[in-house]
């Protein structure tokens, strides 16, 4: 069964001179969120950005993704901490996503991690949808 989830921005102002706007997540109803061009592509000064929400967006779905992964595979015992570094660089765009990954999975060597990592960084649907974009990945076992 597909889904659709729904965000809607309200802006207002031009986007160099004060403009300003705020972000719904109106599917989920957990919150909205002022964005700015400062807060993009100087300091987030208590708003987010629409790379950090990618970010949040990219880590949430490695994690999913890999965590399947491992489950098929027979392992249940499963902790993730995963973090992703958007990069923006005005004027050229999102130039480069880095997925860090810090796992616990008793029985598997760090290098069968590494390949479930790979794996699911591959697959996730978010990985998917930015392909355009270089995507990096760190992986560390505990």
């Amino acid at each position: 069964m597909a889904t659709t989830r729904t965000a809607t921005t309200h802006w207002e102002g031009p986007l160099l001179d004060g403009g300003k706007g705020r972000v719904s997540l109106d599917s989920s109803g957990v919150g909205a969120f002022d964005v700015s061009w400062a807060s993009r592509a100087e300091q987030p000064g208590g708003q987010t950005s629409p790379e950090e929400l990618i970010a949040a967006a990219h880590s949430s779905c490695f994690s999913m993704a890999l965590s399947n992964g491992l489950a098929k595979a027979g392992h249940t015992d499963i902790t993730l901490d995963t973090s992703a570094d958007v990069t923006f660089q005005p004027g050229e765009g999102i130039t480069g996503i880095h997925l860090t990954v810090h796992g616990g999975v008793p029985g598997l060597t760090a290098a069968q991690f590494a390949e479930f990592a790979e794996a699911a960084k591959a697959g996730c649907p978010v990985s998917k949808a930015l392909a355009a974009t270089t995507i990096t990945l760190e992986v560390s076992l505990a």
